[in-house]
């Protein structure tokens, strides 16, 4: 598997990948890797997924690779929208079943499943199992305006006391979705969503976030290069991570 070139920035180790599958595949095996050694560590793991279009070649490498006993895993995903139909296509735990979770034998599958009458009940919910299974890896991705999960540059924080939240979605995240081909048009994009906070990811002892496409150069840049902070980019935050790595392809590392 071909890797372009490495480097780091502060504690965040970037890895740059000559297309993208291959981009999956490395960041695939490198989890993988770590999921053997944890579960030869420890009785069973909790795992964190993001769901976007910008994941389908780690998850589909992910569940190519041998030798781990899935049965020890628990699977959690990071973000939900507020309103969606439970059966909608765009929903982050229906696109995740599809990519993963229908295809591998986890211990246990814990949707964040808003309910739209009780939505802060439904962010103490899923905060209780968090801090019941505490978090050992995340696999993530970051947005065109830096954020992870939906911690948006306008509601980040880096010392958020909460760890899961209701949030409004920032106008270029939402626009994100339509140019992810999520959804048809921005009026069909929810306006607020469920996430896990940035604490609640990065007390993960290990973060693998893929980032492809050219609609993320941009993005990347800043995560490597601004000054580490929410309010301009989020994904900055791995920068202070003991073990973070970005894995990139030409595209999306193009302004590095």
């Amino acid at each position: 598997m071909a890797i372009l070139k490495e480097f780091k920035k502060d504690k965040l180790t970037v890895k740059i990948m000559d297309n993208r599958d291959t981009m999956g595949a490395v960041c695939a095996h490198d989890a993988a890797k770590l999921i053997r050694e944890l579960l030869s560590e420890k009785e069973e793991i909790n795992v964190i997924f993001a769901a976007a279009p910008s994941q389908n070649e780690t998850l589909s490498h992910l569940i190519d690779e041998k030798d781990i006993d899935w049965t020890r895993v628990n699977a959690f995903h990071m973000d939900e929208y507020i309103g969606l139909p439970k059966d909608a296509p765009q929903g982050f735990g229906n696109f995740l079943n599809e990519h993963i979770f229908k295809h591998l034998p986890f211990k246990s599958v814990n949707y964040l499943a808003p309910d739209i009458n009780d939505p802060e009940g439904s962010c103490e919910r899923y905060s209780r199992l968090l801090r019941k299974f505490p978090t050992d890896i995340v696999m993530m991705g970051i947005g065109e305006n830096g954020h992870i999960a939906f911690n948006d540059p306008p509601v980040a924080d880096f010392n958020d006391a909460k760890l899961v939240k209701i949030v409004e979605l920032d106008p270029v995240c939402r626009k994100q979705q339509v140019n992810d081909g999520c959804f048809a048009s921005l009026d069909l994009v929810p306006t607020h969503a469920l996430t896990l906070t940035v604490p609640a990811l990065t007390c993960a002892k290990a973060l693998f976030c893929t980032v492809p496409a050219p609609t993320k150069a941009k993005a990347v840049y800043d995560t490597v290069n601004n000054p580490v902070c929410n309010e301009q980019c989020p994904a900055t935050v791995m920068r202070l991570h003991d073990n973070a790595t970005m894995y990139l392809e030409p595209d999306s590392a193009s302004m590095l």
